[in-house]
């Protein structure tokens, strides 16, 4: 049987790593075929989504270091590892700009690797909040109005638009938005649901199952002045630190992290800078995962979203931050440490880094992330 493959696209916060892990449990829940997910990330290692696919209990492989669309044989390498492992269908997301993975992904399987894998429909995930910056009321949500032309391609280069997080809006609203996309884009299938909730999964499943890629060619300004301009405007951060409360008594670090969001958002807020997905996962050092801790922030102006809290109080957490910023690179670092430091002189505790990386999409040297290079005599 030959493996299906679907790209997972959507604006950063769309709930892209959430519907993928609806998708294989719903797979996995009917056990006729065996799921996975390569979770793919720009940066080098300790990735929120990696660790929490796998602590979801979905078969999961990390792709980092850079855009699956741009490390081919890597990309396939990966695939054959799970297909090794029993998947047959497997799921993969596009980190950064989220644009161009039919061009640099589909149609270089169907060159490259033809009839070795079934590529499902390109599937790209919106949810309401950010479809207000293109719908009429036009909305301001802090974020910079290059953000408008990425949402805009993503929906244009898809072959299933899916309404996420249905649960956050009414009925009249999602029928709205729904008609909305299909005057735009009249000949691309719009689904709904809500990935978190679990409502319309199943009927999503059910198409990209039942219908295959055409995988063509479709023009979304990729390379554009327009692209470039959004690009320039995201950067990337991710650390990893290690907390511990010095009188070894144990906190409760739910907590703990909810601080650590409130003390960036408020320095986002006087700065004047915004976060469109920041995330944080913690888990116990059990190797089942069974206690751990996710949640995300899609905004200044937003509460943050909790996948699960901790069930337990500990003396000690090593704590993953992943921001995708429209910020400077290093002043999102600043952001991040001063709220980190704030909380642990609160809490009384000692803090080490173990892992932090900056940069921004059109940072040079970016894809040579801790390489040296040198000028020639």
């Amino acid at each position: 049987m030959i493996t299906k493959y679907a790209v997972i696209s959507g604006f950063l916060g769309a709930g892209k790593t959430t519907s993928m892990i609806a998708f294989s449990r719903e797979i996995n829940r009917r056990g006729q075929e065996t799921a996975a997910i390569l979770a793919n990330d720009l940066g080098a290692g300790n990735i929120v989504d990696a660790e929490f696919c796998a602590a979801a209990g979905v078969m999961t492989l990390p792709i980092s270091g850079g855009c699956i669309c741009y490390q081919h044989e890597n990309l396939v390498g990966k695939m054959h590892q799970l297909e090794a492992a029993g998947a047959d269908v497997i799921f993969s997301d596009i980190p950064g700009c989220g644009i161009g993975a039919m061009d640099h992904v589909y149609l270089e399987l169907e060159e490259k690797e033809p009839d070795e894998f079934e590529l499902l429909p390109f599937t790209c995930i919106v949810d309401p909040e950010r479809l207000r910056m293109v719908l009429p009321e036009n909305a301001d949500l802090n974020l910079p109005e290059e953000m408008k032309f990425l949402l805009d391609a993503q929906m244009a280069e898809a072959e299933l638009i899916v309404l996420n997080k249905t649960d956050t809006i009414g009925e009249e609203e999602a029928e709205a938005i729904i008609s909305f996309i299909r005057a735009i884009y009249p000949q691309t299938p719009v689904m709904a649901m809500s990935a978190m909730k679990g409502t319309g999964v199943s009927e999503v499943v059910d198409y990209l199952l039942e219908h295959r890629s055409r995988a063509v060619h479709r023009e979304i300004g990729y390379g554009s002045e327009a692209f470039l301009a959004a690009e320039n405007q995201l950067s990337w951060f991710n650390t990893r630190v290690y907390m511990r409360q010095r009188e070894e008594r144990n906190l409760d670090f739910n907590q703990v992290i909810a601080e650590i969001f409130e003390g960036v958002r408020a320095g986002l807020k006087e700065r004047g800078r915004n976060v469109p997905h920041l995330k944080m996962f913690a888990a116990d050092s059990d190797e089942e995962l069974t206690d751990f801790f996710k949640a995300s922030l899609i905004g200044i102006d937003y509460p943050v979203e909790y996948d699960r809290k901790l069930q337990n109080k500990y003396s000690a957490l090593s704590l993953i931050i992943n921001a995708r910023c429209a910020a400077d690179p290093v002043e999102m670092a600043e952001i991040v440490e001063d709220a980190v430091d704030a909380v642990s002189l609160k809490y009384n505790m000692k803090v080490r880094t173990f892992f932090m990386e900056t940069f921004g999409m059109m940072e040079e040297g970016k894809g040579t992330i801790g390489k040296a290079s040198r000028y020639e005599d």
